[in-house]
């Protein structure tokens, strides 16, 4: 990984009917956001699309246009919705055909005998792209540009992220500190919106949630990329909090 003075941004594509009719729950969003941002990559935006070309092509061209790396997971399976390699290489004007360093990593999982023309379809590669190492079930993810593109399966998704990790940009690792307000998000809004505007390079969240006693609480978030500034708005944070009246 090398560091930027600059933040590095980051979106998440996830491409599959399953995922928008309901049938598959998605796994992987919350942990690659979570993943990313552990090592200083800002993931500032996710869309799920449909197995459909023109609607990977455009997502593909809008996401990786306005954000330092694009993300996609699923559709690059044996079978014939699986078309994400074919969308991506359309989105970047490029041919795609069998690769044969995937054919030969698939040839380690997969006996010669038993490499059929659906099996063949994970090993085609768009031009120019650079293979994602897939240690679970050999099939090669792909990073194109500053497009990266892994599959739908969490474990697999999982091994090729810890795969392309080592080779990205990041910026500087955004702190955070959670502060548990023991009041109403309504009572919090009006000192908390003070707060902000008093704290630039820091921003404040606020969680409503229900505590141990069924009453509706609120966590409040600080985070920023400084540790100062971090440390003083918490401090006034919970300043703010000892002066409302309790519940």
């Amino acid at each position: 990984m090398t560091s930027a003075a600059e933040p590095v941004t980051a979106a998440i594509l996830v491409i599959g009917d399953e995922i928008l009719s309901g049938r598959t729950k998605d796994r992987n969003i919350g942990y690659i956001a979570e993943y990313l941002t552990a090592i200083g990559v800002d993931v500032r935006e996710v869309r799920v699309v449909s197995d459909v070309e023109e609607e990977i092509v455009a997502a593909v061209n809008a996401l990786r246009a306005r954000n330092t790396y694009l993300f996609t997971t699923g559709g690059i399976g044996p079978t014939h919705d699986d078309i994400t390699a074919d969308s991506v290489a359309k989105a970047f004007g490029v041919s795609i055909d069998v690769d044969p360093r995937a054919r030969a990593m698939l040839l380690e999982y997969i006996k010669p005998e038993d490499l059929n023309e659906a099996r063949l379809r994970m090993a085609r590669i768009p031009a120019g792209a650079e293979l994602v190492p897939n240690p679970v079930s050999k099939a090669p993810g792909f990073w194109i540009g500053n497009v990266i593109v892994m599959a739908g399966v969490p474990a697999i998704m999982q091994a090729m992220l810890d795969q392309v990790a080592p080779k990205l940009k990041t910026g500087r690792v955004m702190l955070s500190e959670s502060v548990r307000a023991d009041a109403r998000e309504g009572d919090v809004g009006g000192p908390l919106a003070a707060l902000a505007k008093a704290h630039p390079g820091v921003t404040i969240g606020s969680y409503p949630f229900a505590d141990e006693s069924g009453r509706p609480n609120t966590n409040l978030v600080v985070r920023s990329r400084e540790a100062g500034l971090l440390d003083a708005a918490v401090a006034d944070v919970k300043a703010m909090l000892a002066g409302l009246p309790r519940r």
